[in-house]
């Protein structure tokens, strides 16, 4: 079984990747007479809007990793609803399906949104279950695309 650490997510680790959600960025501004602070386009989203929400139970950790997936039509966005982080696992396109994993621990409140087409993981809290808003593509044919590699990977947290 091949061995991933978690790393910190960041904006510039998770690029390739997709967007971080989260309070940072430049694209921010005051609103409501100056008593809040928009943080503006955290992502972009190229699809009709379907928002939903999830709650997630924890895996075992290592997390043992056998099958990927990815949404052909749209990015998707998870949204954590509480201030716990949670792993997040992508992988790059390669020429017989996805290359070896990545792996990220986001810090407590950060979201995540993966680019259209991208090998991931799926939801995957730590701990304890987590409340999450997901945004991702509505509409008509299947968004879903499942990969079962050859053998497992374990994650591990730092």
């Amino acid at each position: 079984m091949t061995r991933i650490i978690a790393r910190p997510l960041t904006r510039e680790s998770f690029a390739p990747f997709g967007d971080v959600i989260d309070m940072g960025g430049d694209n921010h501004y005051p609103i409501n007479g100056g008593r809040a602070e928009r943080y503006h386009e955290a992502t972009g989203l190229n699809a009709r809007v379907l928002i939903s929400m999830v709650r997630g139970t924890p895996y075992e950790l290592p997390l043992k990793l056998s099958m990927v997936e990815r949404h052909p039509f749209g990015s998707q966005a998870f949204i954590p609803l509480s201030p716990r982080p949670f792993l997040v696992v992508v992988c790059h396109d390669g020429e017989q399906g996805p290359d070896e994993p990545h792996a990220f621990i986001t810090a407590p409140g950060q979201g995540i949104n993966y680019r259209r087409n991208l090998w991931h993981g799926v939801l995957t809290p730590l701990g304890e279950p987590q409340d999450f808003l997901i945004v991702d593509r509505g509409g008509d044919g299947s968004n879903l695309e499942e990969f079962h590699f050859s053998h497992a990977y374990e994650i591990h947290l730092p």
